[in-house]
């Protein structure tokens, strides 16, 4: 069971601004915001993009492809970082003159991620005479030799952790590089693609470029940028947010480009009040469904669409591919819980990593699979699907006080036979190895796992904000909270703890419930738990529940009302 523990203030909220609702003001601290200057969103207050490394290099090389007329050949990735980082990209590079543009998006299940050396071998017969890597590139060491040796320049571009070499790159801009000094370490891919165009704006207005023309208007690439952002869920910083805030204010102003007018139409929400949660949780997964199940260009083509209907043409094939990705999961879930009802553990004797492999698994899924077992059973999870040539791939998800690239680094240090390749961040990796090694990997993945989780770290937490003060709990405060966003991964939006009288209860879309509760107040309330366990709920017997919610409104046919989301549901003593 999960334990509810309201968290404690962990700065000092005197530097922030009086004017702020007390309540706001114990959420921030919590979040460790102590002054004001980190609650100013505007672009200005932006990191400057000269504390990258390696910045003057890159914008030297745009600048050369931008006065010889270049080919150029960005390759990116197939999530939805990838997507947009090639988006961001293909529309700034454009915005600035630059004629030969083309993109190369690896397949997922026949090339593997990055500038890998099949890819490369593709490259060269293309023939570009720059290649620029988004989201990937700074592990791809094998890959840009070959590209290299054909006399193509390369500049990386990536926020992904640098392992023991760097690749021989003309430019490699990357915060996570060692020798870099950007401060957002959690700046997404798409986030770098983004500050390279600030570069070499700035670069070519102290050439007097743009002595004859208007520069280009980068902010208008921000609504890719803060959906990139969220959608990698990398940690939502000051910096993270400022470009989280300025996409978003965009996109509810009318400011957005087809391909996401397109993508919120059809997931359903309202562009006005667009939430960075609705990146999240609605469009990513559509964007992202090209790149698991088919092809990622097409999640590429409806952000770089110009026309609203084509748009609208591919934002539907896109949720077509999300419920078929859904139904794959499903089916996928439904096996996995199989083997490990098998395996006869329950919640309460979890082992302390959980480690899978089933041959037919779909490539494109193991990730999310992954993730809803991490998040069931709040354990370090690998899950393999079956590859070619007797290698098989794995999507790995870890929980806070367990690194995971720094674990499967330390693997391949011990086991050097084990692990083919491999690559990720702290909290998600990827791997491949060979077929023949799954059991010997999974011995010392779990032992590996076992000695660095601690008891405290397997404990499934909710961190709240306590009880909400009663005439807090209205429309007002909700709104509130939404304006004191953008909430997201590291900054995460508030999360209360009371305890409810239950009014009714019903299950809804076979796996939520539906809940109407009486608050202290005598205010009833309508609330909704995703993904319950239907043979515990509904329970008549239970008239008292002790709940951790998020305040949300609800729209529905023009109408607002206050709705909680439920985030934990117990039964109260």
């Amino acid at each position: 069971m999960k334990k509810i523990i309201q968290a404690r203030p962990c700065v000092d909220d005197s530097h922030l601004p009086s004017n702020l609702h007390p309540v706001i003001k114990q959420i921030y601290a919590t979040r460790q915001v102590s002054h004001a200057d980190e609650l100013n969103n505007s672009a200005a207050t932006l990191h400057d993009f000269r504390l990258f490394k390696d910045i003057d290099k890159a914008t030297e090389l745009l600048i050369w492809a931008l006065q010889t007329q270049s080919k150029i050949l960005i390759v990116g990735d197939f999530d939805a970082d990838g997507a947009t980082s090639t988006a961001t990209l293909m529309h700034g590079l454009t915005m600035f003159g630059f004629a030969h543009l083309d993109y190369l998006i690896p397949d997922r299940f026949s090339l593997g991620y990055g500038l890998s050396p099949a890819l490369a071998e593709q490259i060269v017969t293309i023939a570009p005479d720059l290649v620029i890597t988004v989201d990937n590139g700074i592990s791809c060491i094998a890959g840009i030799e070959i590209v290299k040796a054909a006399g193509i320049k390369v500049l990386v571009t990536d926020h992904h952790l640098q392992g023991e070499q760097l690749p021989d790159a003309d430019a490699i801009v990357n915060p996570n590089r060692h020798d870099c000094d950007f401060p957002s370490k959690s700046i997404a891919g798409v986030g770098v693609a983004f500050y390279l165009l600030i570069a070499l704006r700035s670069a070519l207005r102290d050439l007097g470029h743009f002595e004859q023309q208007q520069p280009p208007n980068l902010a208008e690439l921000l609504d890719i940028v803060a959906l990139g952002t969220v959608a990698d869920v990398v940690a939502l910083d000051a910096n993270n947010r400022t470009l989280v805030h300025q996409g978003l204010a965009r996109i509810r102003s009318g400011n957005t480009r087809p391909g996401i007018i397109a993508l919120i139409e059809v997931a359903n929400r309202n562009a006005a009040r667009l939430s960075a949660s609705d990146f999240g949780f609605s469009l990513a997964p559509r964007l992202n469904a090209a790149g698991r199940l088919d092809d990622m260009s097409l999640g590429i083509a409806c952000l770089l669409s110009a026309d609203l209907n084509q748009a609208r043409r591919i934002a539907g094939e896109l949720d077509s591919l999300n419920h078929e990705r859904r139904e794959i999961e499903q089916g996928m879930q439904a096996e996995a819980q199989a083997v490990l009802d098998r395996l006869a553990f329950s919640s309460d004797t979890v082992p302390d990593a959980i480690c899978l492999y089933q041959q037919d698994w779909h490539q494109g899924v193991i990730g999310i699979l992954a993730g809803r077992l991490k998040e069931k059973y709040h354990r370090p999870t690998v899950i393999f699907a079956g590859g070619d040539n007797g290698e098989i791939k794995g999507s790995c998800r870890s929980i806070e006080g367990l690194h995971m690239r720094d674990l499967l680094e330390r693997l391949n240090t011990l086991h050097p036979h084990l692990i083919s390749k491999f690559g990720g961040h702290a909290m998600a990796a990827g791997l491949s190895i060979n077929e023949q090694h799954f059991s010997e990997f999974k011995q010392a993945f779990e032992q590996a796992v076992t000695a660095q989780l601690s008891e405290e770290h397997k404990q499934c937490i909710i961190l709240t904000d306590g009880e909400l003060p009663a005439d807090c709990f209205n429309m007002d405060f909700a709104q509130l909270i939404k304006q004191a966003g953008p909430w997201g991964q590291q900054f995460p939006e508030p999360v209360f703890e009371h305890t409810f009288e239950v009014v009714q209860q019903r299950i809804v879309g076979e796996k939520h419930l539906k809940l109407v509760l009486k608050h202290q107040s005598g205010r009833l309330v309508d609330a909704i738990a995703f993904g319950v366990d239907v043979k515990a709920w509904p329970d008549t017997e239970v008239r008292f529940v002790d709940v951790a919610y998020q305040l949300d409104i609800n729209e529905f046919r023009g109408k607002f009302t206050l709705q909680l989301i439920v985030r934990e549901l117990q039964k109260s003593p």
